[in-house]
């Protein structure tokens, strides 16, 4: 069955089930889910444990092994399966689906895996742990989402904090929900329980954000300059190959060109959204962008892509001087500002 992360805790205070799997990119997140069904595996009296990696040397039978071997002392036995890479192959996608089909009644199996890409969801071996398991997919906190995600962090250790505290701690750690999670804690071993001010948010919290450059397109979209701003001087203090950011702003530039024309001949969006596989946050900000910009907009931004990439490349463009970089945060601006 599917289950949702908030609804984990009231789920492990009845007997567990024989089988969970975690599958998310949000590591923080994974993490304590998987903390979670250990500690409630222990209390449970699985007293046993053993972990294995899916790496270039693993053999599958070691995990039928695992299951059906007997403990010495007649302990209850969680097995963990890590599967780092979400793809087991031809062999491994077999012994997952024999496995899910054949749960040992003494043991709790725990399967970890990265996001899963559309594709393989659909695969028999995935099926097969969805019907079988207690399957948790864990999304992804988008920006958006994080400041209130912050609040109910603070609020858990008796702490609070206005909007405008919350906006800035998420500023500083956008993209890195690991270090969101250590500031938070940090707060907590500074200050009081109670409200927090901003002065005091604001001498405490490091700048940690790690930026993301297929994030950009959402600050475009959404006509968020200053957090445009701060993710290319981000990208770029980070050392990000700036052929791979203006090839990520074309494609962005490209696609709003194509659903524009789209448009134009009379085509429903929703459709379009779904041709050009356009969902989640970017697909909310893709109508209101799609009414700021003009094609004529557009059409420039493609040709300044054009330049920048002549500049990347050493050659000379036309209607810019100076640094690259400089150049990329005008096509951003191009866009976000409409």
């Amino acid at each position: 069955m599917q289950l949702r992360i908030d609804a984990l805790d009231a789920h492990l205070n009845k007997p567990l089930a024989g089988l969970y799997v975690i599958t998310s990119d949000e590591h923080l997140l994974a993490l304590e889910a998987a903390d979670k069904i250990r500690k409630a595996a222990r209390a449970q009296a699985y007293s046993e444990r053993e972990v294995l990696v899916v790496d270039r040397s693993f053999k599958w039978g070691e995990l039928l092994a695992a299951n059906q071997s007997q403990s010495l002392f007649g302990d209850k036995k969680l097995i963990e399966l890590r599967i780092p890479t979400g793809k087991p192959g031809k062999d491994g996608g077999k012994a997952l689906q024999d496995y899910a089909a054949s749960l040992s009644p003494d043991n709790v199996t725990l399967i970890t895996l990265p996001k899963l890409d559309w594709a393989t969801q659909k695969a028999a071996w995935v099926t097969s742990l969805q019907q079988a398991s207690v399957y948790i997919d864990i999304p992804l906190i988008e920006r958006a989402q994080l400041p209130a995600w912050l609040g109910v962090r603070l609020a858990a250790q008796r702490q609070s904090a206005n909007r405008e505290c919350l906006d800035f701690i998420a500023d500083r750690v956008e993209g890195n929900l690991l270090a969101a999670h250590q500031e938070i804690q940090k707060l907590a071993l500074l200050y009081p329980e109670g409200p927090l001010s901003f002065e005091q948010i604001h001498d405490a919290v490091l700048n940690v954000a790690r930026y993301d450059v297929f994030k950009l397109n959402e600050a475009m979209l959404s006509g968020d300059t200053t957090r445009l701003v701060r993710m290319l001087e981000g990208l770029k203090g980070e050392g990000e190959a700036l052929p791979l950011v203006l090839w990520a702003v074309a494609e962005e530039v490209r696609t709003l060109l194509k659903l524009k024309a789209g448009v134009a001949q009379g085509r429903p969006l929703s459709q379009l959204t779904k041709e050009y596989r356009i969902w989640g946050p970017r697909e909310r900000l893709v109508e209101p962008a799609l009414r700021r910009l003009k094609l004529a907009t557009l059409e420039s931004a493609l040709q300044e892509a054009a330049q920048i990439d002549k500049m990347v490349k050493g050659l000379r463009a036309k209607q810019f001087s100076g640094d690259a970089w400089d150049a990329m945060l005008q096509l951003g601006l191009k866009i976000a500002r409409g």
